[in-house]
């Protein structure tokens, strides 16, 4: 599978840390990069993949999980080779973080479930875990302290506030220590608020490794 990626930051053998970053659907990999100096982490390196036609899964995510198939697979093993190829690369799971927006943050949430360790941080701007309402949630591992922060808008276009909590309190009984912020009345969009979560989060990747 040919994924093509986008880079932002220092070269990886120069950076304290790395920080995957998950575009929403209609977007790019170069959109969700314009993110990146908000973040004011300059020495992690950023990687952005680009989906295929800028859609990772074609149907909500709230859809049976077979309707967004071979999709959704796709997606996640996208996901996964970033990682991979940064753990290879020599770089520790605590100091890889992933970041997505929207359809991004729902890719990046489910990815990290289904792939629990100890990472940097898991940032999901606007998500959830995917798949309807029922979808058992039996993920096996542990997240070891995994810091995952959830912000979202109160009543959001795409993502129900109940897929929000449920998704807390699943990855929380893996492990991860998550903190999910809810902003009343915001549209489908990203908040300075959150932002400043995320440079918390990102800070002590900061340090050289």
């Amino acid at each position: 599978m040919t994924t093509v990626l986008q880079h932002a930051g220092p070269p990886l053998e120069k950076a304290s840390a790395a920080i995957v970053m998950v575009h929403g659907r209609g977007a790019s990999a170069a959109s969700i990069l314009s993110l990146y100096p908000n973040l004011e982490s300059p020495t992690l390196a950023a990687i952005a993949p680009q989906a295929a036609n800028h859609t990772w899964y074609p149907y909500s995510f709230l859809e049976p999980l077979e309707k967004n198939q071979p999709h959704l697979d796709r997606a996640l093993a996208t996901v996964g080779l970033v990682v991979d190829d940064l753990l290879a690369a020599g770089l520790p799971s605590e100091r890889i973080a992933i970041l997505g927006f929207s359809q991004g943050a729902c890719l990046t949430l489910e990815f990290a479930a289904r792939n629990p360790r100890r990472y940097g941080a898991i940032l999901a701007l606007t998500g959830g875990l995917i798949g309807p309402s029922g979808t058992p949630r039996n993920y096996p591992g542990n997240f070891a302290g995994t810091p995952i922060f959830i912000g979202t808008s109160d009543p959001d276009s795409h993502v129900p506030f109940a897929r929000v909590e449920e998704s807390r309190d699943v990855l929380a009984a893996m492990g991860a220590k998550v903190e999910v912020r809810r902003y009343p009345g915001m549209p489908h969009t990203i908040n300075e608020d959150e932002i400043e979560a995320c440079r918390a989060l990102l800070q002590p990747l900061s340090a050289p490794r």
